[in-house]
Formats: structure tokens, sequence, C-alpha cells
């Protein structure tokens, strides 16, 4: 078992210029540079994007349904990545409601499962297939109020790896927390983000 290296891509203007960053979460298997043009195909041309690596490109290494202490270190680990990449940028004097995180497969569920331990209000989350991470959702670990926090969440109905149940556990558990959620379950749709689901989070980026 591993702990992940701190590794951060970085594109765009500075935050400075910006004013709002969005966080990319790869998926299991990829990279943080595969992940960083699907910022162009929401529409983020104007954020500072933030790209984390997960050591051996992969952030944990067995399902997300499965017992938490099986994905352990590497899932704490992971968490841990991303909260220090949050507060990063919160340190340069942005609110974290210009803060939106976005993650496909593995990189969705870390979003879900690190913006549901830490939720406040965020400009956004795009969870592209994923949702909370356990054999059961410990609720003990979910902290705080979206107050408001617009939340795209998809998934196919026979996908692979995520499925519709724990979306929609996840969409409850976000919805008590004050989240303003979409949640959308396309018929047979392969494990892929489909251009709807672009036009949906796009929407988002722009609120």
């Amino acid at each position: 078992m591993y702990t992940h290296e701190k590794k951060v891509l970085t594109k765009g203007k500075p935050l400075e210029e910006t004013g709002k960053a969005l966080v990319l979460l790869h998926g299991r298997g990829a990279t943080a540079a595969s992940i960083l043009p699907l910022a162009q195909e929401v529409g983020a041309n104007d954020f500072t994007l933030y790209a984390p690596q997960a050591t051996n490109n992969t952030w944990y290494p067995y399902s997300f349904m499965a017992p938490t202490v099986q994905n352990q270190p590497a899932l704490d680990s992971a968490l841990e990545l991303i909260d220090e990449t949050v507060q990063g940028i919160l340190r340069q004097g942005i609110a974290s409601k210009d803060i939106y995180l976005l993650g496909f497969s593995q990189g969705a569920c870390l979003t879900s499962e690190y913006a549901t331990r830490h939720a406040k209000r965020y400009g956004g989350l795009l969870i592209f297939t994923g949702g909370l991470i356990g054999q059961q959702l410990d609720t003990g670990n979910y902290n705080g109020n979206f107050e408001g926090t617009p939340v795209l969440i998809t998934t196919g109905d026979a996908d692979p790896h995520v499925p519709v149940s724990r979306v929609d556990e996840t969409v409850k558990q976000m919805e008590g927390m004050g989240a303003q959620v979409t949640r959308k379950v396309y018929p047979g749709r392969p494990h892929t983000i489909l251009q709807e689901e672009l036009v949906l989070a796009r929407k988002i980026l722009t609120l």
C-alpha cells in the first residue's frame, strides 16, 4: 500500500487574474495531464486549473464500494492531497465559493467524498460517474453545510463500477447537507462522459 507524492499540475492564468479555481481529479489508470483538456470541454477557459496526480495513476487500490479499510492508507492520502490543494487555493485569498471540483470515475468518487467531508459553499461539484466511498456510508465522516452548492452527479444505468443505488445514496446525503443536486442516469451509457453531461457542467461553471 502506498501514499501519494504531492504532485499537482497547474494550467491557465494565475489565480490573482482569474479569481476562480477548478480542481480536476483523474480516474483509475489515468493521469493529471489526461484530465486537464476536459476543462476546455466544460468551458473553464477563464479558470486557474489544478490537477493532482495519483502515485502509480491510481488513487486507491480496490473498488470504492469495498470496505474502506482495504483502500487505506491510499484513500486518506488521496483526500489529504486534495485538501492540501484546496487549502493552498484558499490561502491565496480565493473564497470557497470560487473553487470548483471535478472528477471522473475514481476521481468522481474522491470529489464527492472530499467535498462531503468538508462541506461548504463551493462554486460547484461535477461528479462524472461516481459516488461516496465505502461498503456502507460512514455518515460520521461528513461535516458542514453545502449552503446551496450546485452539484452535477451522473452515471450509466448499468455502469460496471458505479451502481445507481450508490449515486442515489450520495444525492440523498448531499441534499441533506444543503446541496442543490442535478442527478442524471443514462440508459446503456458506457463508462464515459457524454456531450449532454458537458453541457450541464458548463451551466454550473457559468452560474
